[in-house]
């Protein structure tokens, strides 16, 4: 049993503890696959490696033929594969993950019903250039700083708006064409989450919502391409692009994030004090 607010679920007790159950078997796997990334794999192998362990889980991978943002194409994999310039819906294939690559696994489970959605961008390796690292960090926190605007009354508006300003002091581009999503028993929902935006504007939060976060930073233009395969968007200039995702929570005091994780992610929290340095 659900409620809709301008056409937005709100969540019964019953139905967010099925959104907790679901956000931590994906927050899982996608931990585990921070394991499992180094030079010399191909996104292939993530694929495999995503697929059987969220089969182990007694959950199914939401984007195997998932029919969406790629019109009568299905998406052919159960796992997106964003590697550098690529700024989301990589298919997994051949390539082989390079010393210095950065690449985005986004992970949506669903168990009983429900979907839990989740990503991060990992480094390969340990030489990475300072615009990937940039990028990447900068992605992170965007996630942060939106997570963190999330309350009972606040406006959509405020966390595109936070996301914007802080991606563009870094000197870093917000992507336009793809928002985070309501999300539940369905995988892309309203409402729509746009990662700019104006503070005051756009719906009001209450508690029961939940929609996922997923600022896609650039370290040039926002712009995006789509490739032949209708699904991999990529930079239109070629730069490198980065993103972070959680599903959440409205709460009655504030948010809570559907699919926090249990410890650091490997190969990818690995400069804890990026900011502080770079001031």
């Amino acid at each position: 049993m659900y409620f809709r607010s301008s056409s937005v679920e709100i969540k019964s007790p019953r139905e967010i503890e099925a959104m907790r159950e679901v956000g931590r078997l994906a927050a899982d796997t996608l931990t585990r696959v921070g394991r499992f990334i180094r030079p010399g794999i191909t996104t292939e192998q993530i694929n495999e490696f995503v697929h059987q362990d969220t089969l182990k889980k007694g959950a199914r991978p939401a984007p195997l033929n998932y029919r969406g943002a790629g019109g009568d194409r299905p998406f052919p994999k159960s796992v997106c594969t964003s590697v550098n310039e690529v700024v989301c819906h990589g298919i997994p294939g051949p390539y082989v993950l390079k010393e210095g690559d950065i690449i985005n696994v986004d992970i949506t489970h669903i168990y009983k019903g429900f979907h839990g959605d989740t990503s991060a961008t990992f480094y390969v390796g340990r030489n990475h250039a300072p615009e990937a690292i940039r990028v990447t960090e900068v992605a992170r926190r965007c996630l942060q700083i939106g997570i963190e605007q999330v309350r009972p009354g606040a406006r959509l508006g405020d966390i595109g708006a936070a996301i914007q300003a802080f991606a563009e002091s870094q000197g870093c581009s917000v992507v336009r064409d793809f928002v985070g999503h309501g999300i539940g028993r369905k995988f892309h929902d309203e409402p729509k989450v746009s990662h700019v935006g104006e503070r005051g504007k756009g719906l009001r939060l209450r508690p029961g919502m939940t929609f996922t976060i997923e600022p896609m930073i650039n370290s040039g233009s926002w712009e995006v391409e789509i490739l032949d395969d209708d699904w991999t968007a990529v930079t239109a200039d070629g730069s490198l692009s980065a993103q972070f995702e959680h599903t959440v929570l409205v709460t009655e005091t504030g948010v809570e994030v559907l699919t926090r994780r249990s410890e650091p992610l490997e190969n990818s929290e690995i400069f804890e004090d990026y900011f502080a340095v770079a001031q």
